[in-house]
Parts: structure tokens; sequence; C-alpha cells
């Protein structure tokens, strides 16, 4: 079946993270009827295909109510003809959900819950300005273990002063709840991010690489290998939306600045809350050249790699002698080598 998803972007947040660039607005009240009639409009824009996964994400989807996610994903069924097995995934943060917020959200019909933990000690956590405690990132770890059988939560890794045996600790904290899926993210100073205006010390490359490298290792070890750089899932627990969007599939952008990709037409929603709510968007054709670069770098951050179809064979080579690359049956992929250089080998592909 051919591949195709729908994300629906929730701006709310209670507060900032100073490591967050995306687009995010404060939790302050909404119109919740004013916002579900744009989500809606914006639904019945989309030319009508089957509809195999959707994502909530934000910002801070598990701030909305169960009836209003109930009511879009109830619309979608309604208007487009839906995978049998359809991914249904929403974001949340551990202060802005609980068990029966979580069963509400199951019973509307959410089948994979995805949970921004970020840390496993009260020191790290304080830096990086969530505003859950330990006690309650773990608490809710178990509760969604025990409504979610799909189910991921992310970490940060890479953090200032943090050593390979502290990463390591964490690690195994965080796989003695035996998880499907886990996000791991390197620490990244991102610009016009509070981060970015600080003095932020982050390890160095030589330890940055040695964090990469064991879990890489321990992830293998523990059956959750790594499908993509900075994610890792028991076999048949990849996430199915996100996997869209690396392997260059289509995808409809639902709500401000949400982004979309229909065939060779790029859209953008306004990073305005009022902007969108009047309709106002962004279409933009794409060159071929322009989507293919797109799916080079989006392609080239899975361990099954790309088609080497329409590349340059002497970049590829280039590639290949730096170590950087492989190539196999009509696919390259990047080596382990060539995911710590990642930035540099899509330069050189491109």
């Amino acid at each position: 079946m051919e591949k195709f998803g729908i994300y629906i972007h929730w701006p709310f947040c209670l507060s900032k993270c100073p490591y967050c660039d995306f687009f995010s607005l404060p939790a302050a009240s909404w119109d919740e009827k004013t916002l579900e009639s744009a989500y809606i409009r914006d639904l019945k824009r989309i030319p009508i295909r089957t509809v195999t996964s959707l994502f909530f994400g934000g910002g801070t989807p598990s701030l909305m109510s169960p009836r209003l996610v109930h009511r879009l994903i109830t619309v979608i069924r309604d208007n487009f003809p839906v995978a049998s097995e359809m991914e249904i995934s929403l974001e949340a943060n551990p202060d802005a959900i609980d068990k029966l917020k979580m069963e509400a959200f199951h019973a509307a019909g959410i089948n994979r819950l995805s949970l921004g933990i970020q840390a496993l000690n009260q020191k790290d956590l304080k830096f990086l300005g969530r505003r859950h405690t330990l006690e309650t990132a773990l608490q809710r770890i178990e509760e969604m273990k025990s409504v979610f059988y799909n189910f991921s939560f992310d970490l940060i890794y890479a953090r200032p002063g943090q050593t390979l045996q502290a990463w390591q600790n964490e690690l195994e904290e965080a796989l003695s709840f035996n998880p499907p899926h886990l996000s791991l993210y390197q620490l990244t100073i991102e610009e016009e991010t509070p981060f970015a205006r600080k003095n932020i010390d982050l390890p160095d490359d030589e330890i940055a690489r040695s964090l990469y490298e064991w879990t890489l290792e321990r992830m293998e070890k523990a059956d959750c290998p790594f499908y993509e750089v900075s994610n890792f899932a028991r076999s048949g627990f990849e996430c199915r939306h996100n996997l869209l969007y690396w392997e260059g599939d289509d995808y409809a952008g639902i709500g401000p600045a949400a982004h979309g990709r229909l065939g060779l037409i790029a859209t953008e929603n306004p990073k305005n809350l009022s902007s969108w709510l009047k309709g106002e968007t962004i279409t933009t054709l794409l060159s071929p050249f322009e989507r293919q670069e797109e799916k080079l770098i989006m392609g080239l951050r899975l361990k099954k790699g790309i088609s080497d179809k329409g590349l340059s064979p002497i970049n590829i080579q280039k590639a290949i002698k730096k170590g950087w690359l492989k190539q196999e049956k009509g696919r390259i992929f990047a080596t382990r080598e060539g995911f710590m250089m990642l930035n540099q080998l899509i330069l050189e592909l491109a």
C-alpha cells in the first residue's frame, strides 16, 4: 500500500524548553471550538488519499482534550479511506498527562504514545528546563506501559559534564522498562533558542562519539537496534509516521507552522496563530532536483539507506573512499563513520 500520513500540530506548551526550536505558544486559555473548526477546515482541504498514519505533534499535544482528539480522528475516518491498522501517535509531556488522560486518549483512538522524558536525573531535568520531576517521569512511564502496547519515550544525551558511565547508567535504567521504541538525541544548540544565548559547554567530539558508539552497541544487544540515526526500536515498532518523512513519502501538515509534501508541492502554514485561523497557507512547487535533495538529506539518516538512482556516481565513490558510505544492490548506506559525519556526507553527495 502507498503510504500517506497526516501531521496535526498542536502549538501550545506549558513552558518553552531552552533547547527547543519548534514553533510553540504559551498555554494560555484557548477557544477549543475555534481551533477545532480550523483543524477540520485544513483536513477537508487535503486530497483524498488512504491514510496510513496520523501524528499529533507539538508543542504539547497532551494538553488537547481527548474529546478534540476523538473528533479529529473521527473526521479523518469519515472523510478518508484509512489503513486497517492505521498508526495514530500522540506526543505527551509527563507534567501534561496522567493515567486517566492516557486512558481517555486511548479510548479516543490513540494507539501509540510518545513521552518526552529527556533525562532520568533531577539535575539534568532542571538544566533542560523540564517541569516534571524524576519521580513523575518514572511514574508516567509505568502508567504508559499499562495503557499502551506501542509506546516510546525520548532521552537527550551528550549533556554538559555527562560522562560515558553516567549515560550508561541512565540508558540501563531506561531499558529496564523494556520499551519497544526509544528516541535518543544528542543535545545540539539550535540558533535563536535560550541555550544559544548562553555559553553551554557540550562534551567534546571524542566524548560525544564514545557516547553514540556505546549507545548503538547497547541498543543492538537489547534487541532494539537503531533504524534511524536517533531512533531505536524492536522489530515492528518503528514509528511508521516518521518513516514517511525519512523515506520521502507524502504527508499533509495540519495546524499552525505545519509543513506538508504532496508530490512536488510543498505546503507551509504560517507561524502565527491568527494567520492560520484565517486560513492562510503557503504553497510552493519544488523542482525534481529540490525534492531529490530533500529525500537524500532525510534518507541517509536511515540504517537501510536510500536508492542511488539519480545521484552522481563520482560523488558516491568519493564518499565510499572516505569510509562514509557503502553501496550495494542499487542502494547507498551510511557507515558508522558516515553517521558520525552525516552533515558532511550529505554535502559530499548533494
